[in-house]
């Protein structure tokens, strides 16, 4: 597969875009018109510096509102198309978009349309062009890329050909199986973007909203597999248009962009079984667990005397960093001050649990994933690291199906893990932050990558405005991951760390026993949620008094409670019963309402 994109996905000038593509791994890019306009170079200095950058200029684009026009027109837009061909010359680009008429069009003809575009194959013919005629979702008579293919058949020109896109396809709804109708050499040009499911002019949501593959709610991997199908051999490329991406560095959206792509194809060749025509990178099942939380501070003693109010056992200091390990259950929490000053309690890592870790580390590594350096002596256990787009670092550990993992051995000096009756058992969750910047480069991370699955986008109301959510877990709920964005306002993310247990009455009532302050949550709560479920009033006081909150669906019930915040960081403890299986969502605005008072007032 030729990978290529479009400079209009990135930020800054041409020559830098240039640069981030060749550095990301791209094979080629399409060079949109704007920016070559703005560029300082010359069409023959940015062929001369792609040359030297290994990379091909597969397209030249856009060319807008060329047919179903008056004649007078059309000699016009004869005359601006051959100015445009002399430019591909010299830039040593043979394919031109032409985009369906979206603002001059006036003859709504089959016929003529096709004529039209045969009279710009002849003059493109000439100059050893080829066209790629594409349908805008929005184009004034031509929308449908079967109506534009029937466009190019009726031209029946060996220089004029159809683009297909993605976006524009998709987005109208139209069924993409009508491609493998179309013949492979009649394909000029495949263009690729996802994007979430929106009610909007489209015209908008193409503008503004489009995704790298993966982070968007099209089915790319059918679409692409309707292509290969085809026998189609040419660029594959990406044209995103967004808001964000021409707001971030292009080095690091080039990277972004091409993961996203390789981790497409690897998708469709294992599905249709075409390896041999798309690339692959390693497989990997998705992690069977959570191994452990790192927490890191400058000084994690509030962190140490929570995690004692909730029974967690401290089982000792590592030999050679200054990194201690506390644990419950199955539940385990690294506290770290190495590289710490002046950083206040947060999440900072996170131990996955795999049947082969090998495989897993592969895969991520050939997707370009950052690796974390991380010292090493003698005798310690092997745990590779990766950085994600959010700022986690992910180390990858071997599952233990009995016991410990053997990285525990590294710590002394520490207590034995006694469990308590009912105490916590597991990490439930771990629920994380990111940027609006780079929150769907973290969910394709987390899907395209590691293989999780993504849940649907909701949002829940803070005082401070609306908090994005989208749920990321394997499918068995082993690892469960729900990543928040912070409305604009916040300008302090939080994280929490949700521990699991078959009684959170009994572990708030220790843990208050043994001194915890719980998130004071309002007594009209417990009005409302008596009425609302029809609990037994006894029942609702016992939740009163150790400030629990409840849920329940069709499923089964949920109790939980939450710590005061100790830096960006609080503990959630939590109750399923029976196969509830959500995240008490329900009760999210009274946690975060209580925390802003709390924050508000100082205690």
């Amino acid at each position: 597969m030729h990978a290529s994109i479009a400079t209009v996905c990135l930020s800054g000038g041409l020559e830098e875009k240039m640069t981030a593509c060749a550095e990301a791994g791209f094979d080629g890019i399409e060079v949109f018109e704007p920016d070559l306009v703005a560029s300082d170079l010359s069409p023959e200095e940015i062929r001369a510096r792609a040359e030297r950058l290994g990379l091909t200029l597969d397209l030249y684009q856009p060319f807008r509102d060329f047919e179903g026009v008056t004649e007078d027109l059309l000699e016009a837009n004869l005359r601006r198309a051959e100015a445009r061909f002399e430019v591909m010359g010299r830039l040593g680009i043979d394919t031109v978009l032409v985009c369906s008429n979206v603002a001059t069009a006036t003859i709504d003809s089959d016929e003529v349309s096709a004529a039209q575009l045969r009279r710009l194959g002849d003059l493109a013919q000439r100059h050893g062009v080829r066209i790629a005629f594409e349908a805008l979702a929005w184009g004034r008579y031509i929308s449908d890329y079967r109506r534009a293919w029937r466009i190019v058949e009726l031209a029946d020109h060996p220089a004029v050909g159809t683009c297909l896109d993605s976006f524009h396809i998709l987005s109208r709804g139209h069924d993409p199986a009508g491609i493998e109708e179309i013949p492979a050499e009649k394909i000029f040009f495949v263009q690729l973007a996802d994007a979430p499911a929106l009610s909007m002019d489209v015209l908008s949501w193409s503008r503004h909203h489009r995704l790298f593959p993966g982070e968007g709610d099209f089915d790319l991997p059918a679409f692409l597999a309707h292509v290969v199908r085809t026998g189609y051999s040419g660029p594959v490329s990406l044209e995103v248009f967004n808001d964000t991406f021409r707001q971030t560095a292009a080095g690091a959206t080039a990277v972004h962009a091409y993961r996203s792509l390789i981790a497409l194809a690897d998708q469709t060749a294992r599905r249709e079984g075409r390896t041999d025509q798309l690339p692959t990178v390693p497989e990997s099942a998705p992690a069977a667990g959570v191994d452990f939380v790192e927490i890191k501070a400058e000084d994690t003693t509030e962190v140490e005397i929570v995690l004692d109010q909730l029974g967690f056992a401290f089982r000792g200091q590592h030999r050679t960093k200054p990194v201690r390990l506390w644990s419950a259950g199955g539940a385990r929490i690294v506290l770290n001050e190495q590289y710490a000053r002046d950083l206040p309690p947060h999440v900072a890592g996170l131990g996955l649990q795999y049947d082969d870790v090998a495989s897993a580390e592969a895969r991520t590594a050939a997707l370009g994933v950052t690796r974390v350096p991380r010292r090493m002596q003698a005798g310690e256990q092997r745990l590779p690291a990766f950085a994600t787009p959010h700022g986690l670092e992910l180390f990858f550990a071997e599952r233990t199906r009995a016991g410990e993992p053997g990285w525990v051995d590294e710590f002394e000096h520490g207590l034995r893990a006694t469990p308590e009756p009912d105490g916590v058992v597991a990490v439930d969750h771990v629920n994380l932050m990111s940027t609006w910047e780079d929150h769907d480069e973290t969910v394709h991370f987390y899907t395209g990558v590691l293989g999780l699955e993504k849940g649907r986008s909701n949002q829940v109301a803070s005082p401070h405005g609306l908090v994005r959510s989208r749920v990321l877990r394997t499918a068995d709920g082993a690892v469960r991951l729900p990543l928040n964005v912070l409305p604009a306002s916040r300008t302090q993310p939080t994280e929490h760390v949700a521990l699991s247990c078959p009684d959170a009455i009994a572990v708030a009532r220790r843990a208050r026993e043994r001194g915890m302050r719980l998130l004071p949550v309002p007594g009209n709560y417990y009005d409302d949620v008596r009425a609302r479920f029809g609990l037994d009033p006894a029942f609702v006081e016992r939740l009163r008094e150790h400030q629990v909150l409840y849920d329940r669906d069709q499923q089964g019930e949920f109790l939980h409670f939450y710590t005061r915040q100790i830096g960006r960081l609080f503990i959630e403890v939590v109750q399923r019963i029976d196969a509830y299986d959500g995240y008490g969502a329900e009760n999210a605005p009274v946690r975060l309402a209580a925390q802003s008072r709390l924050d508000r007032d100082g205690r």
